[in-house]
């Protein structure tokens, strides 16, 4: 199942741990410190880019009954909805930014084209998701409605159609991120006390509503006898948009190697352990600059957990210094191109709507829900691994996590 000790899983000592926390403090040090004029200037050059890109999407449309137009148009706005929500949207709320003190960059004062309040996504993504990464029964997106994607949950018989739930979810994902968010903030806020939490409906409703004016009665008015066309462009740019969204976020969380852990676990973590459960706990995307710009360097997802308010630009970077922490630490560093790890995270999808029972795997040593007690399994059976902090007295290197999962493969 989930994991129950994270220090005894990462074959680290409680030092190892303590001095690797201190080497990603002084990563997140330097980059603060270094933040400058190229960074703004990049965030900038990324607005005036969207918007670029949706006027001319837009005004293609005017001809969208044209066929090259409509493709023309529909392909310029759903890359323009994609950067919004990716590269300025997430990363703008996320208070990447708010170090500018530019009042229209700021996570306080940005809202995002999306049917969501980024207020109530706020509440939801950058605090209990951040905090609480992958921690079953206290992450609610471990269970993103009725998708199961860790034995840790008990199987309902509903799970029987989350392969058909996923397709919707993906289609719909803005909608689903905004329902989800609604139902955590309102979740949150009874927990701190309050009695009356209408009002998160009604700013929900409020949002939702100016999408649907937006997108589906204001623009294709204004496009005049193109409105049909014009109507289908832009359902068809948000689907896009979606579907894109939810590969990248499945691709960051789910795919084999993005470990779950317990309630009981968390409650005894320090930071440097918060930080470890970070990197154990995520999953990268590799294939260069264009993706990472289109993911809005969610392709860094370990990275981004790991530091969610460093700006997304920096990302890159950081990556470089974190991984080679992995090595020196004999740590996982799980990453692949966007295909693979989209093509896990949909087999965990469809594998986990079947009962248990049909399942080969145990629930500690399946591909996307591991543990530590699996070595102990082995240590039973004689073919244990190098206990915390050995070191292979051939190559005179640390024997850690990603040499004992190396074993397990080829045992």
């Amino acid at each position: 199942m989930a994991i129950t000790d994270i220090t005894e899983f990462a074959h680290l000592t409680d030092s190892d741990i303590d001095e690797l926390g201190r080497e990603l403090d002084r990563i997140r040090r330097d980059v603060e410190e270094s933040r400058g004029q190229s960074d703004a200037r990049y965030i900038h050059n990324v607005i005036r880019l969207q918007r670029a890109l949706e006027i001319g999407g837009r005004a293609l449309l005017f001809g969208s009954r044209y066929r090259p137009a409509w493709l023309a148009g529909t392909g310029m706005l759903a890359v323009a909805k994609i950067v919004e929500n990716m590269e300025l949207g997430h990363n703008i709320v996320h208070g990447q930014w708010d170090w500018m003190n530019d009042p229209e960059i700021h996570s306080t004062t940005w809202e995002w084209d999306q049917t969501g309040p980024s207020s109530q996504w706020k509440r939801a993504h950058n605090y209990s998701h951040h905090t609480y990464t992958n921690v079953v029964g206290m992450d609610e997106d471990v269970q993103f409605g009725i998708i199961r994607i860790t034995r840790d949950i008990p199987w309902r018989p509903i799970n029987l159609a989350q392969p058909f739930a996923n397709i919707l979810l993906a289609t719909t994902f803005e909608w689903g991120i905004a329902l989800h968010d609604w139902k955590v903030t309102q979740k949150a806020e009874r927990a701190r006390g309050a009695t009356d939490v209408d009002y998160l409906r009604r700013e929900f409703v409020r949002k939702a509503t100016r999408q649907v004016v937006k997108d589906f009665v204001l623009f294709p008015a204004l496009t005049g006898p193109a409105w049909r066309s014009t109507l289908t462009a832009n359902a068809a740019a948000n689907v896009i948009r979606n579907v894109w969204a939810h590969a990248v976020i499945f691709c960051g969380h789910f795919p084999d190697g993005a470990e779950k852990f317990t309630v009981e676990e968390h409650e005894q973590e320090t930071k440097a352990q918060w930080y470890l459960r970070q990197m154990l706990g995520s999953a990268n995307i590799s294939g260069g600059r264009v993706m990472d710009f289109m993911s809005g360097n969610l392709s860094y997802q370990i990275e981004h957990h790991l530091f969610p308010d460093l700006p997304s630009n920096r990302l890159r970077e950081v990556s470089l210094r974190v991984r080679a922490l992995c090595d020196k630490y004999d740590l996982p560093y799980t990453t692949g191109p966007l295909s693979r790890q989209y093509l896990l995270s949909m087999r965990t999808v469809m594998k986990l709507s079947l009962p248990d029972r049909f399942l080969k795997a145990t629930s500690d040593d399946a591909p996307e829900t591991s543990s530590e007690r699996k070595f102990r399994v082995l240590s039973r059976l004689g073919q244990g691994v190098a206990a915390a902090g050995a070191v292979d007295p051939v190559s005179g290197g640390r024997v850690g996590l990603r040499s004992a999962l190396r074993s397990l493969r080829n045992r």
